[in-house]
């Protein structure tokens, strides 16, 4: 079993940048292959980024790709989310998860394990 915390979250202006994290209990994290995926108002969750348990492969929605980076230190137990030029339209609640199986996954029903989230938002 793994729970998960999310904490960074804010509000900046757009061009800014963020970082996420997010802090996992457990000695399961490191088996558990992790993503983030965001919820704006009125839309469905959908995909931002997901990584190997060894870090060693990484995936991005194409809608973030080159601003945004995943990363995860299995000795503290941590996943972040470093989130640069910022722009409006990724506003949204941004969640951890994780799941058990070695693959990565876009789908968010793939995941067993969900953050509470945290709230982002970009000012124009």
């Amino acid at each position: 079993q793994v729970q998960l915390v999310e904490s960074g979250g804010g509000l900046v202006t757009a061009g800014g940048s963020l970082r996420l994290s997010c802090a996992a209990s457990g000695r399961a994290f490191s088996f558990t292959t992790m993503g983030w995926f965001r919820q704006a108002p009125g839309k469905q969750r959908e995909f931002v980024a997901a990584i190997s348990r060894s870090a060693e492969v990484t995936d991005y929605a194409d809608s973030v790709k080159g601003r945004f980076t995943i990363s995860r230190d299995n000795t503290k137990n941590t996943l972040y989310l470093q989130m640069n030029g910022l722009q409006p339209e990724d506003t949204g609640v941004y969640y951890c998860a994780g799941r058990r199986t070695t693959f990565l996954s876009r789908n968010f029903g793939g995941y067993d394990y969900w953050g509470q989230g945290t709230q982002v938002t970009i000012s124009s």
